[in-house]
Parts: structure tokens; sequence; C-alpha cells
């Protein structure tokens, strides 16, 4: 049986789980739901991406899917070009992007990632 590895975990949740190669990422939020706009808090939640995805022994050159929540379909093009300049030319996950009430007043984007350790 392979080892499981959970980094920054709490008694609730971890930030990422990593697995048989595969790294699992929680939902990750900006730090702070004052930034503002829906781009501001996007770059804000791809930067805790980095930093986990980085923990984990991973990047976002090596990003296999993810789910983006927006509380707010209308902030798809905002998003996307956060993500757009985040994202490495040829490393495109497959992708969803889904409508939702997120958990935490105030937020208005919430991206999951799984990712191939390197």
């Amino acid at each position: 049986m392979s080892d499981i590895a959970r980094l920054q975990s709490s008694p609730r949740m971890s930030g990422a789980v990593v697995h048989q190669g595969i790294v699992y990422l929680s939902g990750q939020l900006a730090l702070d739901n004052r930034g503002g706009d829906v781009a501001t808090q996007t770059r804000e939640v791809l930067e805790r991406i980095d930093l986990l995805l980085a923990e984990a022994g991973s990047g976002r050159d090596h990003l296999l899917s993810a789910t983006i929540y927006l509380t707010d379909m209308a902030h798809f093009d905002a998003m996307n070009a956060a993500w757009d300049a985040w994202l490495p030319q040829g490393a495109a996950p497959a992708r969803a992007t889904v409508g939702a009430a997120l958990a935490f007043a105030g937020f208005d984007v919430e991206i999951a990632v799984i990712a191939a350790v390197r």
C-alpha cells in the first residue's frame, strides 16, 4: 500500500493530499476577500495553488484537472483573464467551471486542482 502525505492539515481537511504520484488540492480561496474584484481574487488563489503544488513536489505545468467555482457566471471573463495569464502554454488541464454558492461570504472564486508530481 502506498503512503499518503497530507499537507497543511487540520482536523477537518488537508490543503493537499499526495498519493501515488498525484497531488489533490482542496478548494483554494483568496487569503482575504477584501481584495475586491474577481480578477484579484483569482490571482491570489493561483498564488496559493502555486505554493501548495511546490510543497507537494509539483507545479502548474503538471496540472491534470481543475474545477473552478464562481458565485456568478458573469465573472467568467475576468477569472479567465487571470487564469490564462497564469497557465503555462501547452499545459492546459481538463477543466470545469461551475456557478455555485461558496461557503464563505465575500469570496467569488474557489479553485481545486489535481496535478502530477514532478
